[in-house]
């Protein structure tokens, strides 16, 4: 792990203290199927640094599905000159898991489910 890896704990404990944006740069079918409560979606495809809500009280942390894409998004941010406190290391693979809280849609039905 890096300095800018940030642990799937971590990364939960400061969502529930609200103290970070998550931005998950997956594709939005990805998103659509599975994603961590409160995470925004920009896709590595169209991404753009200068698009991410810096500058106010919550530093932006970066998130995929196995922490590859949004590294790539870290690097894209480090070049644009754009702060962001780190990614989630492992992605949402990592989050899965240790066992935390995902969003999951049932493509049976389209309902929306709560999964640990």
């Amino acid at each position: 792990m890096t300095e800018r890896d940030i642990t799937a704990a971590d990364l939960h404990d400061r969502l529930t203290a609200r103290q970070v944006v998550l931005i998950d740069v997956r594709e939005p079918a990805e998103y659509a199927a599975e994603r961590i409560h409160g995470a925004l979606n920009l896709p590595l495809t169209t991404f753009d640094p200068a698009a991410l809500p810096v500058g106010g009280d919550r530093p932006v942390v970066l998130q995929c599905g196995s922490g590859k894409r949004s590294g790539m998004a870290l690097d894209l941010c480090r070049k644009a000159g754009v702060e962001v406190a780190g990614h989630l290391a492992g992605g949402i693979g990592a989050w899965r898991a240790a066992g935390l809280p995902i969003i999951r849609i049932d493509p049976a039905t389209g309902a929306v489910r709560d999964v640990r």
